[in-house]
C-alpha cells in the first residue's frame, strides 16, 4: 500500500512549509508569524494522483494582549467617551509579574442591582424588627 504524500502551505505562499509522506507529524512555529489572521492549507496527493484539499483559518496572538473597555467593535458613540486601554504581554513564563498582568474593569451593573436589592431587604427587615420590639 503506498502513502499519500501531503504539503503544507501557510496562507497564499507558493512554496510548501512541509513536504511530507503520511503519516507525518508537522510542529507549526507561530513565533515566526505576524499577529493576525493566517490560513494553513494542506493538499494530499494519493499514488493514483488524486489531490484532496484541507483549508484550516487560525489566528495568531503572540504579541501582547490589548484589552480595551469603554468601546465595542462596531459601536455608534456620541459626545466625549472614556476610553481604557490595556497592553501587557506574557513576558517570561519562568517568573510571573502580578502588576499589569490583569485589566481593571468597571463594576458590572447585575452587581450594583444586586447591592442595592440586598441594602433594601435589610432596611425592610431592620425597621420590620425595630416595629415588633417597640410594640
Amino acid at each position: 500500500m503506498d502513502s499519500s504524500e501531503v504539503l503544507i502551505f501557510l496562507d497564499d505562499e507558493r512554496a510548501p512549509v512541509a513536504h511530507l509522506t503520511t503519516p507525518a507529524h508537522f510542529e507549526l512555529d507561530t513565533r515566526k508569524l505576524v499577529d493576525g489572521k493566517h490560513t494553513l492549507r494542506i493538499v494530499s496527493k494519493d499514488a493514483a494522483g488524486k489531490e484532496g484539499l484541507r483549508l484550516i483559518p487560525f489566528e495568531v496572538r503572540n504579541g501582547p494582549s490589548i484589552n480595551v473597555e469603554g468601546i465595542k467593535e462596531n459601536a455608534v458613540l456620541d459626545g466625549v467617551v472614556p476610553i481604557m486601554v490595556n497592553a501587557y504581554s506574557k513576558g517570561n513564563t519562568e517568573k510571573f509579574h502580578i502588576t499589569g498582568s490583569e485589566t481593571p474593569q468597571s463594576i458590572p451593573t447585575w452587581i450594583w442591582v444586586l447591592i442595592i436589592l440586598f441594602s433594601g431587604w435589610g432596611i425592610f427587615y431592620l425597621i420590620r424588627y425595630f416595629n415588633i420590639v417597640a410594640n
